[in-house]
């Protein structure tokens, strides 16, 4: 008798759990047995329950697949139109999601998904080509940090445009009132002292933007 086991890297508990703390819901959607991927999710810290493809059949349309799916961490024995159901249920219900893979039968999963996340040591070529991006290490954690970064740039930038934008009110109020009070001769900035104000506020106010996204959290 001869015993195999798979086990998940140490790191991926931690980054499931970062993911759960960062809003972002995780589900492991296999084709093994419920009976092998119910505890492997629970020992990965992935909440709800384990279900199969053939339970899914069995609910009516996306909509009550969708509200079944906020309950359910697992899904198992699925067959590619399962995942592909499974995507175009939760996009129906207005969620962002990704779909990670690496067979054959995983491309049109990825392919649906607003982000198809292929494996790129395990993972097939026709897998690579239906997904948006290619993980080169196949480790889960590494799509945490990429989100991390992500969410970081992404608020860097909305900081950056509600700064500029507020500037740029701010003179557009100012030479208004002084055209319509004749302050300063409706001029009450010059073309170089508007570029001045805006050199110092980039350099003095503004903090460094890859510094402020690695410190910014996943939260």
């Amino acid at each position: 008798m001869v015993g195999i086991v798979d086990p998940p890297r140490p790191e991926a508990r931690t980054a499931i759990a970062e993911c759960i703390d960062a809003g972002i819901r995780v589900r492991m959607i296999t084709g093994d047995h419920p009976v092998t991927a119910g505890p492997i999710a629970l020992e990965l810290g992935i909440p709800g329950a384990a279900v199969t493809g053939a339970e899914l059949d069995r609910i009516g349309g996306d909509s009550d697949l969708a509200d079944r799916l906020d309950e359910v961490g697992v899904v198992a024995r699925v067959s590619p139109e399962h995942k592909i159901r499974i995507v175009r249920a939760l996009q129906d219900r207005g969620n962002v999601v990704a779909t990670t893979g690496d067979g054959v039968n995983d491309a049109p999963a990825l392919r649906k998904a607003d982000t198809g996340v292929a494996m790129g040591v395990t993972g097939t070529e026709v897998t690579k080509e239906a997904g948006t991006m290619v993980l080169t290490d196949d480790n889960f954690a590494t799509i945490v940090t990429a989100v991390r970064e992500g969410r970081g740039i992404y608020g860097n930038i909305v900081k950056f445009t509600r700064f500029q934008i507020s500037t740029a009110l701010g003179f557009v109020a100012t030479f208004l009132i002084a055209s319509l009070t004749g302050l300063a001769g409706g001029a009450p900035f010059t073309a170089l002292q508007i570029l001045f104000v805006n050199l110092w506020s980039w350099t003095v106010r503004r903090p460094c933007p890859w510094a402020s996204t690695r410190s910014t959290r996943t939260r």
